[in-house]
């Protein structure tokens, strides 16, 4: 399985509707307007961390300088080529976008809660950034333990106080674009607990409208932990979309987690 893929897919097929949404599931997935953006970006970041043993201020500033228009936030943006980068007390839903390699990497959720806590608090270190970032986290490990989503609904709920007792019908027709944790994370959730299968789960994240690549790249990391399979012709389409340097972080990632289940 090509772990990191449903993320980065997620990000890709809603990157055309961010500023141009869509309230319907039906839509063509790739266009020649599908890219990545700095929720792929931060993704890779995360990964070249945990592969390569680098320190997150490190790495998400080497790859925020080296993909300078990705579309990052303001404060990020800046941030990125700081000398001394300090956290700007975010609470935005950067730090769930680009946890999805933890979730993924660590096998106990307390050092899942560690690990994406340390990745959020670099930048994000407001309690809903944090918490946004640990719950996505939580859920993909929660999945590719084979929980239901039941469980996985009661898990988050339970522990992160997400409201799940609402549908995405009922919350497309007044959703608007919304940057922050709080905002984001818990839609993502119920787009992923709404869906049939991995496809499905991108949909109904698009759907919403809002922050359109971000709540799809949130949804697409848990749909492949729990669906465990990607449907060939969105892997294909994603893969032809990377650069060299990005794929060459994917494999390092799945090679790493393939020979090391110890961590």
């Amino acid at each position: 399985m090509n772990l990191l893929i449903g993320a980065i897919a997620g990000d890709i097929i809603g990157s055309r509707f961010e500023w141009h949404n869509i309230k319907t599931t039906e839509f063509e997935l790739f266009t020649n307007r599908s890219e990545i953006t700095d929720d792929t970006i931060m993704t890779i970041a995360v990964a070249d961390s945990i592969v390569n043993n680098k320190d997150f201020v490190t790495v998400f500033q080497y790859w925020g300088r080296k993909y300078p228009d990705a579309g990052y936030g303001g404060a990020f943006r800046k941030w990125i080529h700081y000398i001394n980068p300090q956290p700007y007390n975010s609470w935005g839903n950067g730090s769930a976008m680009r946890v999805s390699p933890v979730g993924f990497a660590y096998n106990t959720i307390e050092e899942i809660l560690k690990q994406a806590k340390m990745s959020a608090e670099v930048t994000h270190n407001h309690p809903e950034g944090i918490k946004g970032a640990q719950a996505t986290a939580v859920a993909i490990f929660l999945a590719r333990q084979g929980n239901s989503k039941d469980e996985i609904k009661k898990y988050i709920e339970e522990n992160f106080y997400y409201n799940f007792d609402r549908t995405i019908a009922g919350i497309r027709p007044e959703y608007y674009f919304n940057e922050s944790c709080q905002g984001t994370v818990p839609e993502a959730i119920i787009a992923f607990l709404e869906s049939t299968d991995f496809e499905s789960a991108i949909r109904l994240a698009v759907s919403l409208g809002g922050d359109s690549d971000t709540i799809a790249c949130i949804t697409g990391g848990i749909a492949q932990a729990f669906y465990k399979k990607i449907p060939d012709y969105i892997v294909e389409n994603t893969f032809t979309r990377l650069p060299d340097d990005i794929l060459e972080i994917i494999v390092k990632f799945n090679n790493f987690i393939a020979g090391d289940k110890s961590i």
